[in-house]
């Protein structure tokens, strides 16, 4: 018997060895695994979520050529877009992340729609790689409408064009030049035949950019292209071809939305009365704006949208910004004056030049509420 002890424990030795060997290899299988591979999407209207909160879309609405977009952990590529569409017309699909509701397929957690009211701010983050060999355009969409829409076409789209290749342009035509989020855009209007297009066209491609989506949002409002009582529905982040596009790629995407905040945003209609008075001579004029807060809660980061008379241009301006420099134009505060206090104005004039009769503006909106006038 005592003959036998040492195989029964040799054995006993040999199994324990084995199955620490074995345990050794699968932990080093487990720490040298792949990734996770990306999630590639070929489907016309195929999705994902990437983080846990952000929809990624195939969304090729406009060819039946074949398309397919590769989801990453923090954004995603284009990995395949055949063929090609008149570059006179609407681009071929728009792949794209977004934060929000589309067609009833909404982003997990998102508190969009949300109504502008409520919103303090919007931060969002893109960060573009871009393509030769392709037309296309990079376009961040923000998305309003009166009702809190989950599903089907939005009233409002604001487009911002990051980047611009082949001849292509934005729905509409030009009506001039706009200073928001501290960049110039070219501004361009018009309607596609189911919603009102407001388009801010970077002169040169911007690869990355953080900002606030809230202030498109209120340059839109003082346009009278949106409501104070509308609602942001989504914000989206693509690309639209209308020639190849293969490897054009949201490297990174991110976006909040703050609601809940006090204080008058965009959304809170603003009492005001405004003071325009005016020194004219042939061909030139000055003109000294006063915006009085006739309300109890102070205004923040205000905008007051008028309309220039035809033949009237703005040449240059103080304490504030003015754009576009003619037509339906807004005027923005600079850092110290940006708060209207309850009871409190504030006051900036420019210069212009005017062609025929001189007038003044007829009407004004602060933050897109009508004021009076003094």
């Amino acid at each position: 018997m005592r003959a036998s002890s040492p195989p029964a424990r040799s054995a006993r030795t040999l199994l324990s060895g084995l199955l620490m060997a074995l345990m050794a290899i699968g932990a080093l299988i487990t720490t040298t695994a792949p990734a996770q591979a990306d999630t590639t999407i070929c489907e016309q209207f195929g999705s994902t979520t990437i983080q846990g909160r952000y929809v990624v879309q195939n969304n090729r609405w406009g060819t039946t050529a074949a398309q397919c977009v590769s989801a990453t952990s923090t954004g995603f590529k284009v990995t395949q877009a055949d063929g090609a569409v008149a570059t006179n017309g609407a681009p071929k699909s728009y792949p794209s992340v977004y934060n929000g509701c589309h067609y009833t397929n909404c982003s997990p957690g998102t508190n969009l729609p949300a109504q502008l009211g409520s919103i303090s701010s919007a931060p969002s983050s893109i960060s573009y790689t871009y393509v030769s060999g392709a037309v296309y355009d990079a376009a961040y969409d923000i998305w309003l409408d009166p009702e809190p829409k989950k599903d089907g076409v939005n009233r409002t789209e604001i487009m911002i064009w990051f980047n611009k290749v082949g001849p292509i342009q934005p729905v509409g035509a030009q009506v001039g030049t706009a200073t928001v989020g501290g960049r110039s855009w070219q501004l361009w209007s018009g309607n596609n035949g189911g919603n009102d297009v407001l388009s801010f066209v970077a002169p040169s491609a911007i690869d990355s950019w953080s900002f606030d989506v809230m202030d498109f949002v209120r340059a839109t409002v003082a346009r009278g292209m949106a409501q104070n009582n509308w609602y942001l529905t989504s914000v989206q982040a693509g690309f639209e071809p209308w020639e190849n596009g293969a490897g054009l790629a949201v490297n990174s995407f991110s976006s909040t939305v703050n609601t809940g905040g006090s204080g008058p945003g965009p959304g809170t209609p603003a009492a005001c009365k405004v003071a325009y008075a005016t020194n004219v001579w042939p061909g030139g004029f000055t003109a000294n704006v006063t915006v009085t807060n006739t309300g109890s809660t102070a205004v923040d980061n205000w905008k007051l949208g008028f309309t220039l008379p035809s033949g009237q241009s703005v040449t240059s301006a103080w304490n504030a910004t003015v754009a576009p420099s003619s037509g339906a134009v807004t005027a923005s505060p600079v850092s110290h004056n940006a708060r209207i206090a309850p009871g409190g104005s504030q006051t900036f004039g420019f210069q212009g030049t005017y062609t025929g009769t001189f007038a003044q503006p007829a009407d004004f909106t602060l933050n897109g509420s009508a004021c009076t006038t003094a």
